[in-house]
Protein backbone atom coordinates (compact mmCIF):
# COMPACT_ATOMS: atom_id res chain seq x y z
CA UNK A 1 0.00 0.00 0.00
CA UNK A 2 0.99 3.65 -0.36
CA UNK A 3 1.79 6.78 1.63
CA UNK A 4 -0.74 9.55 0.95
CA UNK A 5 -0.16 13.13 2.04
CA UNK A 6 -3.54 14.85 2.34
CA UNK A 7 -3.77 18.64 2.20
CA UNK A 8 -7.00 20.11 3.57
CA UNK A 9 -7.89 23.72 2.75
CA UNK A 10 -10.73 25.81 4.13
CA UNK A 11 -14.30 24.87 3.26
CA UNK A 12 -17.28 22.99 4.62
CA UNK A 13 -16.33 20.01 2.43
CA UNK A 14 -13.37 19.38 4.76
CA UNK A 15 -15.59 16.95 6.65
CA UNK A 16 -15.48 14.58 3.65
CA UNK A 17 -11.71 14.27 4.09
CA UNK A 18 -12.35 12.35 7.32
CA UNK A 19 -14.25 9.68 5.39
CA UNK A 20 -11.51 9.59 2.76
CA UNK A 21 -8.96 8.81 5.47
CA UNK A 22 -11.17 6.08 6.88
CA UNK A 23 -11.50 4.45 3.45
CA UNK A 24 -7.80 4.79 2.65
CA UNK A 25 -6.53 3.37 5.93
CA UNK A 26 -9.07 0.53 5.80
CA UNK A 27 -7.38 -0.83 2.66
CA UNK A 28 -3.86 -0.36 4.01
CA UNK A 29 -2.73 3.11 2.90
CA UNK A 30 -0.86 5.31 5.38
CA UNK A 31 -1.99 8.94 5.58
CA UNK A 32 -0.49 12.17 6.93
CA UNK A 33 -2.45 15.44 6.95
CA UNK A 34 -1.50 19.09 6.54
CA UNK A 35 -4.16 21.73 7.08
CA UNK A 36 -4.51 25.40 6.35
CA UNK A 37 -5.40 27.45 9.43
CA UNK A 38 -8.76 28.25 7.86
CA UNK A 39 -9.63 24.57 7.44
CA UNK A 40 -9.32 24.09 11.19
CA UNK A 41 -12.36 26.32 11.59
CA UNK A 42 -14.35 23.50 9.94
CA UNK A 43 -12.60 20.31 11.14
CA UNK A 44 -10.07 20.29 13.96
CA UNK A 45 -6.68 18.60 13.89
CA UNK A 46 -7.71 16.16 16.62
CA UNK A 47 -10.21 14.45 14.28
CA UNK A 48 -7.58 13.88 11.61
CA UNK A 49 -5.02 12.71 14.17
CA UNK A 50 -7.46 10.18 15.59
CA UNK A 51 -8.05 8.60 12.16
CA UNK A 52 -4.47 8.69 10.85
CA UNK A 53 -2.62 7.94 14.07
CA UNK A 54 -0.15 10.68 13.16
CA UNK A 55 0.32 14.35 14.08
CA UNK A 56 -1.32 17.02 11.90
CA UNK A 57 0.64 20.10 10.87
CA UNK A 58 -0.60 23.53 9.80
CA UNK A 59 2.53 25.72 9.89
CA UNK A 60 6.06 25.54 8.52
CA UNK A 61 7.30 26.68 11.93
CA UNK A 62 5.53 23.89 13.79
CA UNK A 63 7.71 20.99 14.96
CA UNK A 64 6.63 17.62 13.60
CA UNK A 65 6.78 15.05 16.42
CA UNK A 66 7.03 12.29 13.79
CA UNK A 67 9.86 14.14 11.99
CA UNK A 68 8.28 13.63 8.58
CA UNK A 69 7.65 9.90 9.01
CA UNK A 70 4.37 8.23 8.11
CA UNK A 71 2.66 5.72 10.44
CA UNK A 72 4.69 2.52 10.59
CA UNK A 73 7.92 4.22 9.53
CA UNK A 74 11.01 4.82 11.65
CA UNK A 75 11.42 8.53 12.44
CA UNK A 76 14.77 10.09 11.52
CA UNK A 77 17.19 11.07 14.28
CA UNK A 78 17.12 14.77 13.30
CA UNK A 79 14.34 17.34 12.85
CA UNK A 80 13.91 17.89 9.09
CA UNK A 81 12.01 20.77 7.51
CA UNK A 82 8.40 19.63 7.63
CA UNK A 83 7.33 20.88 4.19
CA UNK A 84 10.28 19.05 2.61
CA UNK A 85 10.23 15.85 4.63
CA UNK A 86 6.50 15.17 4.30
CA UNK A 87 6.33 15.34 0.52
CA UNK A 88 9.67 13.59 0.18
CA UNK A 89 8.21 10.60 2.04
CA UNK A 90 4.81 10.76 0.34
CA UNK A 91 4.01 8.75 -2.78
CA UNK A 92 1.13 11.05 -3.71
CA UNK A 93 -0.09 14.45 -2.53
CA UNK A 94 -3.86 14.94 -2.61
CA UNK A 95 -5.34 18.36 -1.84
CA UNK A 96 -9.01 17.85 -0.97
CA UNK A 97 -10.89 20.05 -0.64
CA UNK A 98 -9.01 22.64 -2.68
CA UNK A 99 -10.69 26.02 -2.25
CA UNK A 100 -10.73 28.72 -4.92
CA UNK A 101 -8.11 30.63 -2.92
CA UNK A 102 -5.83 27.60 -2.69
CA UNK A 103 -6.20 26.86 -6.42
CA UNK A 104 -5.14 30.43 -7.20
CA UNK A 105 -2.08 30.10 -4.97
CA UNK A 106 -1.10 26.75 -6.47
CA UNK A 107 -1.49 28.04 -10.03
CA UNK A 108 0.72 31.04 -9.39
CA UNK A 109 3.37 29.39 -7.24
CA UNK A 110 2.59 31.07 -3.95
CA UNK A 111 3.81 29.35 -0.79
CA UNK A 112 2.40 31.28 2.14
CA UNK A 113 1.35 28.28 4.23
CA UNK A 114 2.44 24.70 4.83
CA UNK A 115 -0.04 23.23 2.33
CA UNK A 116 1.14 25.37 -0.59
CA UNK A 117 4.80 25.05 0.42
CA UNK A 118 4.43 21.27 0.27
CA UNK A 119 2.93 21.59 -3.21
CA UNK A 120 5.94 23.52 -4.49
CA UNK A 121 8.35 21.03 -2.92
CA UNK A 122 6.49 17.93 -4.13
CA UNK A 123 8.24 15.58 -6.54
CA UNK A 124 5.50 12.95 -6.19
CA UNK A 125 2.24 13.16 -8.20
CA UNK A 126 -0.08 15.97 -7.07
CA UNK A 127 -3.86 15.54 -7.24
CA UNK A 128 -6.25 18.44 -6.62
CA UNK A 129 -9.97 18.14 -5.86
CA UNK A 130 -11.75 21.53 -6.07
CA UNK A 131 -14.75 22.34 -3.87
CA UNK A 132 -16.55 25.67 -3.76
CA UNK A 133 -19.69 27.59 -4.68
CA UNK A 134 -20.78 27.07 -8.30
CA UNK A 135 -20.30 30.74 -9.20
CA UNK A 136 -16.74 30.65 -7.86
CA UNK A 137 -15.99 27.40 -9.68
CA UNK A 138 -17.41 28.64 -12.98
CA UNK A 139 -15.62 32.00 -12.76
CA UNK A 140 -13.12 32.53 -15.57
CA UNK A 141 -10.25 33.03 -13.09
CA UNK A 142 -10.83 29.62 -11.46
CA UNK A 143 -11.08 27.89 -14.82
CA UNK A 144 -7.81 29.50 -15.95
CA UNK A 145 -6.14 28.38 -12.72
CA UNK A 146 -7.34 24.81 -13.27
CA UNK A 147 -6.03 24.89 -16.83
CA UNK A 148 -2.63 26.12 -15.64
CA UNK A 149 -2.40 23.34 -13.05
CA UNK A 150 -3.47 20.70 -15.56
CA UNK A 151 -0.86 21.89 -18.06
CA UNK A 152 1.79 21.52 -15.36
CA UNK A 153 0.88 17.89 -14.81
CA UNK A 154 -1.37 18.27 -11.78
CA UNK A 155 -4.25 15.78 -11.86
CA UNK A 156 -7.71 17.27 -11.30
CA UNK A 157 -10.62 15.36 -9.72
CA UNK A 158 -13.55 17.40 -10.98
CA UNK A 159 -16.34 18.34 -8.59
CA UNK A 160 -19.86 16.99 -8.79
CA UNK A 161 -23.24 18.63 -9.35
CA UNK A 162 -25.83 18.89 -6.59
CA UNK A 163 -26.74 20.70 -3.41
CA UNK A 164 -24.14 23.17 -2.22
CA UNK A 165 -23.35 24.47 1.27
CA UNK A 166 -25.51 27.59 1.00
CA UNK A 167 -29.15 26.83 1.69
CA UNK A 168 -31.20 26.35 -1.48
CA UNK A 169 -28.23 26.54 -3.86
CA UNK A 170 -27.51 23.87 -6.47
CA UNK A 171 -24.83 23.54 -9.11
CA UNK A 172 -21.33 22.34 -9.84
CA UNK A 173 -18.79 22.60 -7.04
CA UNK A 174 -19.46 19.69 -4.67
CA UNK A 175 -16.27 17.93 -3.60
CA UNK A 176 -16.02 14.52 -5.28
CA UNK A 177 -17.16 11.73 -2.98
CA UNK A 178 -14.45 10.16 -0.76
CA UNK A 179 -14.62 6.81 -2.59
CA UNK A 180 -14.03 8.63 -5.88
CA UNK A 181 -11.07 10.53 -4.39
CA UNK A 182 -9.46 7.31 -3.20
CA UNK A 183 -10.14 5.68 -6.55
CA UNK A 184 -8.40 8.62 -8.29
CA UNK A 185 -5.36 8.38 -6.01
CA UNK A 186 -5.04 4.65 -6.60
CA UNK A 187 -5.29 5.18 -10.36
CA UNK A 188 -2.50 7.78 -10.31
CA UNK A 189 -0.37 5.56 -8.07
CA UNK A 190 -0.41 2.81 -10.72
CA UNK A 191 0.62 5.30 -13.39
CA UNK A 192 -2.74 6.07 -14.96
CA UNK A 193 -3.69 9.65 -15.85
CA UNK A 194 -7.15 10.75 -14.79
CA UNK A 195 -9.68 11.70 -17.48
CA UNK A 196 -9.15 15.24 -18.76
CA UNK A 197 -12.25 16.66 -17.10
CA UNK A 198 -10.99 19.89 -15.57
CA UNK A 199 -13.86 22.34 -15.79
CA UNK A 200 -16.42 19.53 -16.18
CA UNK A 201 -18.44 17.90 -13.41
CA UNK A 202 -17.94 14.29 -12.34
CA UNK A 203 -19.99 12.03 -14.60
CA UNK A 204 -19.06 13.79 -17.86
CA UNK A 205 -17.27 11.38 -20.14
CA UNK A 206 -13.75 12.26 -21.25
CA UNK A 207 -14.66 12.20 -24.94
CA UNK A 208 -17.54 14.63 -24.36
CA UNK A 209 -19.94 12.51 -26.40
CA UNK A 210 -22.31 11.43 -23.66
CA UNK A 211 -25.57 13.02 -22.65
CA UNK A 212 -25.80 15.13 -19.52
CA UNK A 213 -24.17 13.51 -16.46
CA UNK A 214 -26.44 11.53 -14.17
CA UNK A 215 -29.32 11.21 -16.63
CA UNK A 216 -28.53 8.60 -19.30
CA UNK A 217 -29.65 5.68 -17.06
CA UNK A 218 -32.44 7.56 -15.32
CA UNK A 219 -35.33 5.16 -14.62
CA UNK A 220 -33.24 1.99 -15.02
CA UNK A 221 -32.90 -0.51 -12.18
CA UNK A 222 -29.47 -2.13 -12.09
CA UNK A 223 -28.48 -5.19 -10.08
CA UNK A 224 -24.73 -5.64 -9.49
CA UNK A 225 -23.00 -8.56 -7.77
CA UNK A 226 -19.46 -8.18 -6.44
CA UNK A 227 -16.79 -10.01 -4.45
CA UNK A 228 -16.29 -13.74 -4.01
CA UNK A 229 -18.40 -16.33 -2.22
CA UNK A 230 -17.03 -18.43 0.63
CA UNK A 231 -18.17 -22.02 1.17
CA UNK A 232 -17.67 -23.18 4.80
CA UNK A 233 -15.58 -26.24 5.65
CA UNK A 234 -16.08 -25.82 9.40
CA UNK A 235 -16.81 -22.90 11.71
CA UNK A 236 -13.58 -21.06 10.78
CA UNK A 237 -12.37 -22.40 7.42
CA UNK A 238 -13.81 -22.01 3.95
CA UNK A 239 -13.24 -22.51 0.22
CA UNK A 240 -13.01 -19.11 -1.46
CA UNK A 241 -11.29 -17.04 -4.10
CA UNK A 242 -9.23 -13.86 -4.44
CA UNK A 243 -11.92 -11.47 -5.66
CA UNK A 244 -11.75 -8.13 -3.81
CA UNK A 245 -15.03 -6.78 -5.19
CA UNK A 246 -13.36 -3.68 -6.68
CA UNK A 247 -14.67 -4.29 -10.21
CA UNK A 248 -18.24 -4.79 -9.06
CA UNK A 249 -18.11 -1.73 -6.81
CA UNK A 250 -16.74 0.35 -9.70
CA UNK A 251 -19.66 -0.83 -11.85
CA UNK A 252 -22.19 0.06 -9.16
CA UNK A 253 -20.68 3.51 -8.72
CA UNK A 254 -20.58 4.16 -12.47
CA UNK A 255 -24.22 3.07 -12.93
CA UNK A 256 -25.31 5.31 -10.06
CA UNK A 257 -23.42 8.25 -11.58
CA UNK A 258 -25.48 7.78 -14.76
CA UNK A 259 -28.70 8.05 -12.78
CA UNK A 260 -29.66 4.39 -12.32
CA UNK A 261 -31.28 2.94 -9.22
CA UNK A 262 -28.60 0.45 -8.15
CA UNK A 263 -28.76 -2.58 -5.87
CA UNK A 264 -25.39 -4.10 -4.93
CA UNK A 265 -25.03 -7.67 -3.64
CA UNK A 266 -21.60 -7.84 -1.98
CA UNK A 267 -20.06 -11.22 -1.20
CA UNK A 268 -17.40 -10.83 1.50
CA UNK A 269 -16.24 -7.35 0.43
CA UNK A 270 -14.42 -5.05 2.87
CA UNK A 271 -14.75 -1.91 0.72
CA UNK A 272 -17.00 1.02 1.59
CA UNK A 273 -20.17 1.01 -0.47
CA UNK A 274 -20.61 3.56 -3.28
CA UNK A 275 -22.79 6.53 -2.28
CA UNK A 276 -26.47 6.25 -3.18
CA UNK A 277 -26.35 2.48 -3.75
CA UNK A 278 -28.51 -0.04 -1.84
CA UNK A 279 -26.05 -2.62 -0.51
CA UNK A 280 -26.75 -6.13 0.80
CA UNK A 281 -23.93 -8.26 2.22
CA UNK A 282 -23.83 -12.02 1.97
CA UNK A 283 -21.34 -14.89 2.16
CA UNK A 284 -22.10 -18.13 0.28
CA UNK A 285 -23.17 -19.07 -3.23
CA UNK A 286 -26.53 -20.20 -1.86
CA UNK A 287 -27.07 -16.82 -0.18
CA UNK A 288 -26.10 -15.03 -3.40
CA UNK A 289 -28.50 -17.18 -5.40
CA UNK A 290 -31.35 -16.42 -2.98
CA UNK A 291 -30.64 -12.67 -3.10
CA UNK A 292 -30.36 -12.66 -6.90
CA UNK A 293 -33.62 -14.53 -7.33
CA UNK A 294 -35.29 -11.98 -5.07
CA UNK A 295 -33.89 -8.88 -6.81
CA UNK A 296 -33.56 -10.03 -10.43
CA UNK A 297 -37.20 -9.87 -11.61
CA UNK A 298 -37.36 -6.10 -10.97
CA UNK A 299 -34.04 -5.18 -12.61
CA UNK A 300 -33.43 -3.92 -16.12
CA UNK A 301 -29.69 -4.62 -16.18
CA UNK A 302 -27.77 -7.37 -14.38
CA UNK A 303 -23.99 -6.98 -13.99
CA UNK A 304 -22.84 -10.31 -12.54
CA UNK A 305 -19.29 -9.46 -11.46
CA UNK A 306 -19.16 -11.68 -8.36
CA UNK A 307 -16.84 -14.70 -8.44
CA UNK A 308 -19.14 -17.54 -7.40
CA UNK A 309 -17.62 -20.78 -6.11
CA UNK A 310 -18.12 -23.72 -8.47
CA UNK A 311 -17.91 -26.28 -5.65
CA UNK A 312 -18.66 -26.46 -1.93
CA UNK A 313 -18.05 -29.09 0.75
CA UNK A 314 -20.82 -31.68 0.71
CA UNK A 315 -20.98 -31.51 4.50
CA UNK A 316 -19.96 -28.70 6.85
CA UNK A 317 -18.18 -29.89 9.99
CA UNK A 318 -19.64 -28.82 13.30
CA UNK A 319 -17.28 -26.59 15.25
CA UNK A 320 -13.60 -26.41 14.30
CA UNK A 321 -11.76 -29.35 12.76
CA UNK A 322 -8.70 -30.26 14.82
CA UNK A 323 -5.30 -31.09 13.36
CA UNK A 324 -4.25 -33.25 16.29
CA UNK A 325 -4.54 -36.95 15.59
CA UNK A 326 -5.11 -36.53 11.83
CA UNK A 327 -2.70 -37.84 9.21
CA UNK A 328 -4.68 -36.06 6.50
CA UNK A 329 -8.05 -34.49 5.79
CA UNK A 330 -10.27 -35.40 2.87
CA UNK A 331 -13.05 -33.13 1.64
CA UNK A 332 -15.86 -34.28 -0.61
CA UNK A 333 -17.07 -31.44 -2.82
CA UNK A 334 -20.31 -30.98 -4.69
CA UNK A 335 -21.13 -28.44 -7.42
CA UNK A 336 -22.97 -25.26 -6.57
CA UNK A 337 -25.86 -23.98 -8.64
CA UNK A 338 -24.99 -21.93 -11.72
CA UNK A 339 -26.59 -18.73 -10.46
CA UNK A 340 -26.22 -16.72 -13.66
CA UNK A 341 -27.51 -19.47 -15.96
CA UNK A 342 -30.50 -19.91 -13.68
CA UNK A 343 -31.33 -16.22 -13.83
CA UNK A 344 -30.91 -16.14 -17.62
CA UNK A 345 -33.39 -19.00 -18.01
CA UNK A 346 -36.01 -16.91 -16.20
CA UNK A 347 -35.33 -13.53 -17.81
CA UNK A 348 -38.14 -11.39 -19.13
CA UNK A 349 -38.23 -9.20 -22.20
CA UNK A 350 -36.18 -6.02 -21.97
CA UNK A 351 -33.61 -7.27 -19.47
CA UNK A 352 -29.88 -7.05 -20.28
CA UNK A 353 -27.59 -9.65 -18.71
CA UNK A 354 -23.81 -9.20 -18.47
CA UNK A 355 -21.60 -11.95 -17.11
CA UNK A 356 -17.93 -11.94 -16.13
CA UNK A 357 -15.39 -14.67 -16.79
CA UNK A 358 -11.93 -14.97 -15.26
CA UNK A 359 -10.07 -17.22 -17.69
CA UNK A 360 -6.45 -18.34 -17.74
CA UNK A 361 -4.12 -18.21 -20.71
CA UNK A 362 -4.38 -18.41 -24.47
CA UNK A 363 -7.82 -20.06 -24.71
CA UNK A 364 -9.54 -17.35 -22.64
CA UNK A 365 -11.67 -15.95 -25.48
CA UNK A 366 -12.51 -19.37 -26.89
CA UNK A 367 -13.78 -20.54 -23.51
CA UNK A 368 -15.62 -17.27 -22.97
CA UNK A 369 -17.51 -17.57 -26.25
CA UNK A 370 -18.82 -20.92 -25.11
CA UNK A 371 -20.04 -19.42 -21.84
CA UNK A 372 -21.70 -16.50 -23.61
CA UNK A 373 -23.82 -18.86 -25.73
CA UNK A 374 -24.34 -21.56 -23.11
CA UNK A 375 -25.58 -19.20 -20.40
CA UNK A 376 -27.78 -17.14 -22.73
CA UNK A 377 -26.20 -13.76 -21.97
CA UNK A 378 -26.16 -10.48 -23.85
CA UNK A 379 -22.49 -9.80 -23.05
CA UNK A 380 -19.55 -11.42 -21.29
CA UNK A 381 -16.60 -9.51 -19.86
CA UNK A 382 -13.40 -11.56 -19.97
CA UNK A 383 -10.11 -10.99 -18.19
CA UNK A 384 -6.98 -13.16 -18.23
CA UNK A 385 -6.07 -14.06 -14.65
CA UNK A 386 -2.71 -15.47 -15.72
CA UNK A 387 -1.50 -11.83 -15.63
CA UNK A 388 -0.55 -10.44 -12.22
CA UNK A 389 -0.98 -6.76 -13.15
CA UNK A 390 -4.74 -7.00 -13.74
CA UNK A 391 -7.77 -8.68 -12.24
CA UNK A 392 -7.91 -9.82 -8.62
CA UNK A 393 -6.63 -7.66 -5.76
CA UNK A 394 -5.27 -4.88 -7.99
CA UNK A 395 -6.67 -1.49 -8.98
CA UNK A 396 -6.36 -1.94 -12.75
CA UNK A 397 -7.93 -4.31 -15.23
CA UNK A 398 -7.81 -5.17 -18.92
CA UNK A 399 -10.78 -6.93 -20.44
CA UNK A 400 -12.44 -8.06 -23.63
CA UNK A 401 -16.18 -7.51 -23.93
CA UNK A 402 -17.97 -10.14 -26.01
CA UNK A 403 -21.42 -8.96 -27.02
CA UNK A 404 -24.04 -11.32 -28.42
CA UNK A 405 -25.62 -9.10 -31.05
CA UNK A 406 -28.23 -11.78 -31.66
CA UNK A 407 -29.89 -11.02 -28.30
CA UNK A 408 -33.46 -9.83 -28.19
CA UNK A 409 -32.35 -6.56 -26.67
CA UNK A 410 -29.72 -5.84 -29.30
CA UNK A 411 -31.74 -6.84 -32.34
CA UNK A 412 -28.64 -7.37 -34.50
CA UNK A 413 -27.07 -10.46 -35.98
CA UNK A 414 -23.40 -10.83 -35.09
CA UNK A 415 -21.06 -11.09 -32.17
CA UNK A 416 -19.07 -7.98 -31.33
CA UNK A 417 -15.63 -8.07 -29.68
CA UNK A 418 -14.29 -5.00 -27.87
CA UNK A 419 -10.88 -4.91 -26.24
CA UNK A 420 -10.49 -2.50 -23.30
CA UNK A 421 -6.77 -1.82 -22.65
CA UNK A 422 -5.34 -1.85 -19.14
CA UNK A 423 -6.89 0.99 -17.15
CA UNK A 424 -8.18 1.77 -13.64
CA UNK A 425 -11.23 -0.31 -12.86
CA UNK A 426 -13.37 2.82 -12.81
CA UNK A 427 -12.52 3.42 -16.48
CA UNK A 428 -13.12 -0.23 -17.36
CA UNK A 429 -16.50 0.00 -15.63
CA UNK A 430 -17.46 2.98 -17.78
CA UNK A 431 -16.47 1.07 -20.94
CA UNK A 432 -18.65 -1.85 -19.87
CA UNK A 433 -21.62 0.45 -19.26
CA UNK A 434 -21.03 2.04 -22.67
CA UNK A 435 -21.35 -1.45 -24.18
CA UNK A 436 -24.60 -1.98 -22.29
CA UNK A 437 -25.88 1.34 -23.64
CA UNK A 438 -25.18 0.18 -27.19
CA UNK A 439 -27.05 -3.05 -26.50
CA UNK A 440 -30.05 -1.22 -25.14
CA UNK A 441 -29.98 1.55 -27.74
CA UNK A 442 -29.45 4.34 -25.20
CA UNK A 443 -28.49 7.53 -27.01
Amino acid sequence: MSRILLGVSGGIAAYKSLELIRLATAVGHEVRVVQTPTSQRFVGAASFEALTGAPVLSSEFERDPARGAFPGEQSPTHDPLSHLALVDNAEIYLIAPASANTLAKLAHGLADNLLTSCALAATCPVVVAPAMNNHMYEHAATQVNLRILRERGVEIVAPGIGRLASRGEQGVGRLAEPARLLEACEAVLVGEALPDTAGEPVGTRPNGEASSPGTSWQGLKVLVTAGGTREPIDSVRFIGNSSSGRMGFALARAARERGAEVTLLAANVALAGPPGVARHDLATAAELQEACEREFPACDVLLMAAAVADFRPRERAEGKLKKAGRANLELELEPTMDVLAGLASNRHEGQTLVGFAAEHGERALELARGKLERKGLDALVVNDISRRDIGFEVDANEVTILTDRRSAVAGAQKEHVQHVPRAPKAEVARAILDAVERLRGIA
